[in-house]
């Protein structure tokens, strides 16, 4: 009798993993397709990946629509008045049943860097896909004369 139970304690693991596998399966298609989150991010180039913002006496920099992606990328690389990209902005955990959505208890430091006011003069931003392909890196620079408003202007 000990080799009956072993076999379907055996069995039941497999089918459980069987059935966990499939659930993951089910969750991870409903996250759209990388091709789209590519054609996002191409779309929002010139309109900025990131946004500058001055406000309270602080610079702030968000990025928020690169977080809409998260569920698609491994990394989000920067780097303040440099290219070096030797900073890491964190992405935030991916839900598949809300996969653009931030999660409800993402704060601001989900979104945004808040740096001491003038301190970035450029921004260069780069994505890492979650199969390890990279985007181009964009060069951002503040928006002038746009009060509290968010923006960015691509210099590359």
């Amino acid at each position: 009798m000990t080799g009956s139970l072993k076999f379907w304690r055996t069995a039941i693991a497999a089918g459980m993993a069987a059935v966990a596998s499939m659930a993951a399966a089910q969750d991870e298609s409903r996250v759209p397709p990388q091709s789209l989150y590519r054609t996002m991010l191409d779309a929002n180039r010139q309109t900025g990946w990131v946004q500058f913002r001055d406000f309270d006496g602080a610079q702030w920099i968000y990025f928020t629509a690169l977080q809409t992606l998260h569920c698609r990328l491994s990394e989000i690389r920067y780097s303040i008045n440099s290219k070096a990209l030797d900073q890491r902005f964190d992405l935030v955990a991916c839900n598949p049943q809300n996969p653009m959505a931030l999660p409800p208890e993402a704060g601001p430091d989900a979104i945004a860097l808040k740096l001491p006011a003038g301190t970035a003069q450029t921004i260069a931003v780069q994505v890492v896909w979650e199969d390890g392909s990279e985007s181009a890196v964009a060069v951002y620079e503040p928006c002038k004369d746009v009060g509290e408003q968010s923006c960015a202007w691509p210099l590359e």
